[in-house]
This record gives structure tokens, C-alpha cells and sequence, in this order.
């Protein structure tokens, strides 16, 4: 892991991403500096529980400028690890406490609507701002579930703008490499494509199966024979109803197509197995089949490679 040194991390949402991102941060031997981690709230209730896990060491609420000035005065970084909707007003509210030399990064699962609300509330200061995703998570939510591994052989996208100077960028990439990440980079328009595919679409589907079920008539007998097949295609629906709700607004043009395309292969599947067709069937079943191993082996083979060289 590389090494990386901080003296004041402020983060705004301490739950599952950004309390990972404190705890990989502080039990890592190898991250040097004062290492103080500061969670911001829309009320102590909402940070008591990060101070009482020492995940953080002080907290500020939103609400205090008191507080939030002294939080954000000498800050290295700060992290907004809230729902994307929340970008713009959170952005407006730090800004006038906000340091020239302050790193101002992101963990939201969308980007060019973050990119704009970032540009719409900092303004020229948008050079401070490096949008970033980590893609990481578990179906539990909340500060009770961050880890601190949770970033190792994790990827981490960030969406460099193009006033944002080099040492920036840099500086936020070797702080989640610190935690045991992989740093890509993309466009937002292109992350936005991307992640409505591989992500956005996923979680719509399990929550969408979910639905049907609890729709129906016969809901809970249904529910008491669910196995392995449901749980593992369901296991996102147990994510944060607020967080995909934003996810899916945001990114709905890209997510559209997603859902358009992903419609049309189930219109060919439903004619498919109305007509009999199980040649058809069995073509479509064995190139997803050979896909997917395909996948899990170059997914195996980057973890041993991540592996072998720490």
C-alpha cells in the first residue's frame, strides 16, 4: 500500500463509505501525519455513534457555523459521502469556511450531475473539487458497518476536471491507494455509461424483483421458499432506499438506455420460451455462462497480482 500522510480529514456522511475510508485511513501503520478524522452531520445524533466506535475523533454539526469553521480550518481533505442530491447544498454550505489549499473530494455513484452541482456551488474554486467514486459497499448501510478493509483490492474512479491542478489529483488518488484501492480514472460521461450498466441497472433489477414478489398475492409463501438464487440476486435490494432513489434521478438518461436495452433482451427471452425454443434459450444461457466465469477469472487473477505485490 502507498504510503500517505494527513493531518485533519473532514468528512461529511459518516456511514458505511466514508467511515471505511476513516478507519482504513487510521489503522493502517504505513499513513503517516496527526491523522485526525472530523465527521460532519445534520445533527450530533447522526455522528454520535462514528464517536462512540472511535471511527472519528470529533464531530461538528451542519447547522453550527461555529463548528463547522473551526472543523474545515486547516483541513488537508474533505469527503462528502452523502447521497448525490445532496452535492450542491452541501458544497454552498462549506464554502465560505472552506481553506485555499483544501482538497474537496466525493464518494457518489454519479458524476456529471456532481461535476455540475460542484461547478454551480464553488464557482471558480471548482479547481479544489476532484469528483470521485470508490466501488465498494455492502447491502448494510450506516457506520456500524464500515470496515476497514473495505477498499483493498477495491477500485477507485476519480473523474479529474480540467482545472483541477496535477498534485491534486494525485494527492487524493494516494489516499485511497492508502486503503488498499486501485485508482482508474474516466470522464463523468463516460463513468455515468459505465456504472448505469454494471451498477445502477443491478440494483433497479433487485429491487424491482422484490416489488413483484411483495405484489403478489401469495407474498409470503412465496418469501418462505426463497434460497440461495434469491438471496444472492437480491442482496442489493437491501442497500439505501435514500442513495438509490438519488443514484437513479441523477443518472436517469444513461440508466434509460440501460433499462431499454436490458427490456429488450427480456422481450427476446419471454418469445423465446412462448414459442419453446430452448436452442435459443440455451445460446443466450452459455454466452452469459462463458462471460461471467470469464469475468470472475480476471477478477481473480487482479486480486492475487494486488495481492503479490503488497
Amino acid at each position: 500500500m502507498a504510503a500517505f500522510s494527513f493531518n485533519k480529514l473532514v468528512i461529511f456522511g459518516v456511514g458505511l463509505i466514508g467511515g471505511s475510508l476513516a478507519r482504513g485511513l487510521r489503522e493502517h501503520g504505513d499513513v503517516d501525519g496527526a491523522r485526525q478524522v472530523i465527521g460532519v452531520g445534520r445533527s450530533a445524533a447522526s455522528t454520535a455513534r462514528a464517536l462512540e466506535l472511535g471511527v472519528i475523533d470529533a464531530s461538528a454539526s451542519l447547522t453550527d457555523d461555529a463548528a463547522l469553521r473551526d472543523a474545515l480550518d486547516g483541513a488537508d481533505i474533505v469527503l462528502l459521502a452523502a447521497p448525490v442530491a445532496q452535492t450542491q447544498p452541501l458544497l454552498e454550505r462549506l464554502a465560505p469556511f472552506l481553506s485555499s489549499d483544501t482538497i474537496i473530494t466525493d464518494a457518489g455513484s454519479t458524476k456529471s450531475d456532481v461535476v455540475a452541482a460542484a461547478r454551480a456551488a464553488l464557482g471558480e474554486r471548482i479547481v479544489q473539487f476532484v469528483p470521485g467514486h470508490p466501488i465498494a459497499g455492502r447491502e448494510s448501510s450506516g457506520v456500524d458497518a464500515a470496515l476497514p478493509d473495505l477498499y483493498v483490492d477495491r477500485n477507485v474512479v476519480l473523474c479529474a476536471l480540467p482545472e483541477n491542478a496535477p498534485g491534486s489529483v494525485a494527492r487524493i488518488a494516494a489516499m485511497w491507494r492508502a486503503t488498499g484501492a486501485t485508482v482508474r480514472e474516466m470522464d463523468p460521461a463516460q463513468h455515468d455509461r459505465v456504472f448505469a450498466s454494471v451498477s445502477h441497472l443491478p440494483h433497479v433489477l433487485s429491487f424491482a424483483l422484490v416489488e413483484q414478489i411483495l405484489n403478489s398475492s401469495d407474498a409470503a409463501l412465496k418469501f418462505s421458499f426463497a434460497a440461495g438464487g434469491f438471496r444472492d440476486f437480491t442482496r442489493i435490494a437491501a442497500s439505501s432506499p435514500e442513495m438509490w432513489r438519488d443514484v437513479c434521478v441523477a443518472n436517469r438518461a444513461a440508466l434509460l438506455d440501460e433499462l431499454d436495452a436490458y427490456t429488450a433482451v427480456l422481450a427476446r427471452l419471454r418469445a423465446a420460451i412462448e414459442a419453446g425454443d430452448g436452442a435459443a434459450l440455451e445460446a443466450v444461457f452459455a454466452r452469459s455462462r462463458i462471460a461471467r466465469t470469464e469475468w470472475q477469472t480476471q477478477r481473480g487473477a487482479v486480486n492475487v497480482t494486488n495481492d503479490a505485490s503488497k
